[in-house]
């Protein structure tokens, strides 16, 4: 008698649990991650970092695009089907700026990973007890929306999602 009342405990048990976990599941929306977008450098010299990729490594390289919004200028360089982005500062204000007085020659800034639907993607993180940057996304230098996760929760890498 008390196995089987043991049993039908456990079994009530693990049919609530499962009800939890699907109920959680269902109410996050789907969202998936693809392939590496670019890969964010800060620049002390924009100008020399450029040739540096032009003419030196013979990259394609974009114009100069100035971001005051984002406090940055960037250039991209074209490699195959991934892309460099050159940060420089923008302004006062600019968050490079910052990055640039604790690491005086340059260096790695971000990654920018694609998703699929950024809005879904931030639900989820948050849920997972991950900070973001800003409370929502913005619009990026590629003109669709983005959103960086903090660095102190992704092992000491920013990452930046990008919707594609």
């Amino acid at each position: 008698m008390a196995t089987t009342s043991f049993r039908i405990g456990a079994a009530r048990l693990l049919a609530r649990q499962w009800r939890q976990l699907h109920s959680t599941v269902s109410n996050h929306k789907s969202w998936n991650t693809g392939k590496v977008n670019h890969i964010a450098i800060a620049c002390p010299d924009l100008d020399k970092a450029t040739t540096l990729y032009r003419d030196v490594l013979k990259a394609k390289v974009s114009e100069k695009q100035a971001m005051p919004e984002q406090g940055v200028t960037i250039v991209f360089v074209e490699l195959g089907d991934t892309k460099i982005e050159l940060l420089h500062p923008l302004g006062e204000k600019s968050p490079i700026a910052n990055f640039l007085e604790k690491n005086k020659n340059g260096g790695l800034h971000h990654i920018c990973l694609e998703v699929d639907n950024i809005s879904a993607a931030m639900e989820n993180i948050k849920s997972q007890k991950i900070r973001t940057i800003t409370e929502s996304p913005s619009i990026g230098a590629h003109g669709k929306p983005v959103i960086f996760l903090h660095p102190k929760d992704c092992n000491g890498v920013l990452i930046e999602l990008e919707e594609v």
